[in-house]
């Protein structure tokens, strides 16, 4: 029997020191890709985390709560407001005394009819520096309400156009009764006024992703070791994509919830192009959920601050968003999550408030000297009646999410947003009772037979075999949505 060595075989030793083909390996062949020279590295095998914590999500973990619901929408009332104060439209000389004619509810609603002034109300009439004092006389079945000043024979301190009335109190005769009022008068002030009602509704969306894998990529090892939020780790490279696929999902939970809105009813999604089924009607306008942004724009406030690029970068600005919450709830804590340039605007604002010590910066958690670390940041502050804390929001500042946008969105950018601490209180309609929640929750799916808040499984033949592929998949889910109680109160920064 003949042995015979094969053309390539390495059996003779090298007749001097040299680096030569046939003894080293050579690392520039097809047959080792992936090396680039004929020397072996000094190999860091440990992944370098340059982004630091590349997820965002965490922001509604702080200022909100979770709850689970079993309906394909949400329906809550908010109160309405006590006093009754209108726009209106002043005629000095309408009517002999004078008319107003309604026009619009304190926040901006349009009105005809549906006022609550009636006969014998006393009412404060404001316009341009002006403040009339009159009684009501006549509130036919329109907009338009007579009024008699009391100081005068007619509105004559008034002019023709805009004003604001407020009702104050009534006055009445010594024994008078609705009855005793003239003519018509007497229906008029015997109409009771009923609270109104506001209710408002939101619908969860369905979320999906999915990662998927080969059976032998799975079982194949990789010489570098991975790491991530996830807290995957080790040397297979799946669990790397695997890991962020979740993190990025995860992120998409709370993304979607700050920046969704619901469909507008001249939108083509909707049964048009196939894209989302199940909607209540054939067309659009069933598509969508109102994200907290979008509720801010809808029913809160919006600053734009002194220049229109940064909010709240002096004191003046500043002291005008506690004048419109001193309008709504004057709620006394209140969380700000700011971008970078904000939040430095707002510390440069702060620190101009204080003097400056000749051995020191004087501003800060402590008075500072030269031997100290100076403190040039301010975490939280009180203005008035009003305590602030400020945070760092990293939506808002990362490049590869809305920091990123905020470059080209000029004066659409979003620098921030101030959000009410604390509870409300609400009517549900499911439980019929009161509750107290935080102004922001989410709502998730859920019954005892399915859990929708964060799903996840495994199909394929990779690990427990659900099927004959030969790949892994991971499967993830949510059906959600973000309930924004007293948007009046929030106030969005842009």
């Amino acid at each position: 029997m003949a042995i015979t060595g094969g053309p390539n075989l390495n059996s003779v030793a090298a007749s001097v020191q040299q680096t030569l083909a046939s003894n080293y390996i050579d690392f520039t062949s097809a047959s080792t890709a992936g090396w680039a020279q004929q020397y072996l590295p000094d190999l860091m095998e440990k992944e370098a985390e340059v982004f630091g914590q590349r997820t965002i999500s965490g922001f509604l973990a702080q200022v909100g709560a979770e709850e689970a619901m079993t309906a394909d929408q949400v329906v809550w009332s908010e109160q309405s407001r006590l006093h009754l104060s209108y726009e209106c439209t002043v005629d000095a000389d309408g009517d002999v005394n004078g008319t107003l004619t309604i026009t619009k509810d304190i926040d901006g609603n349009a009105l005809t009819t549906n006022h609550g002034i009636r006969v014998n109300d006393m009412v404060l009439i404001a316009q341009a520096g002006v403040v009339v004092k009159a009684l009501v006389v006549e509130t036919p079945s329109s907009a338009v309400v007579s009024v008699e000043p009391y100081a005068t024979a007619a509105l004559s301190t008034l002019s023709d156009g805009t004003a604001t009335v407020l009702v104050i109190g009534s006055e009445y005769g010594k024994g008078q009764s609705y009855s005793d009022l003239t003519g018509t008068h007497n229906s008029e002030r015997r109409t009771a006024l009923t609270p109104q009602f506001k209710s408002f509704t939101n619908k969860p969306i369905i979320m999906k992703d999915y990662y998927e894998i080969s059976g032998s990529d799975a079982s194949q090892v990789g010489w570098v070791e991975i790491s991530g939020e996830e807290g995957q780790n080790g040397y297979l490279w799946y669990l790397k994509a695997e890991g962020d696929t979740r993190a990025r999902f995860t992120d998409y939970l709370e993304m979607a919830m700050l920046e969704s809105e619901l469909t507008a009813a001249n939108s083509a999604i909707g049964f048009a192009d196939k894209q989302i089924r199940g909607t209540a009607d054939s067309g659009a306008g069933g598509n969508g959920t109102e994200g907290l942004f979008a509720a801010i724009e809808s029913r809160g406030n919006i600053t734009s601050g002194v220049t229109g690029v940064n909010a709240a970068t002096d004191l003046a600005e500043f002291d005008a968003i506690l004048a419109e919450f001193d309008k709504q709830g004057a709620i006394e804590e209140n969380m700000l999550f700011v971008n970078r340039a904000t939040s430095l605007a707002m510390d440069d604002m702060l620190a101009s408030m204080n003097s400056y010590g000749a051995g020191g910066t004087s501003y800060g958690v402590f008075n500072n000297s030269e031997d100290m670390a100076l403190n040039l940041g301010f975490s939280g502050f009180r203005r008035g009646s009003y305590d602030f804390y400020k945070s760092d929001f990293r939506y808002l500042n990362d490049k590869a999410t809305r920091g990123g946008i905020n470059d080209r969105a000029g004066s659409a950018a979003i620098r921030g947003v101030i959000i009410p601490a604390g509870v409300s209180s609400v009517y549900d309609q499911n439980l019929g009772k009161n509750l107290k929640r935080p102004f922001l929750h989410v709502r998730y799916r859920a019954s005892q037979t399915d859990d929708r808040r964060m799903k996840s499984w495994v199909t394929g033949s990779v690990g427990a075999t659900t099927s004959a592929l030969d790949a892994m998949q991971i499967h993830m889910l949510t059906e959600r949505c973000l309930i924004t109680q007293g948007a009046n109160n929030f106030m969005l920064m842009k």
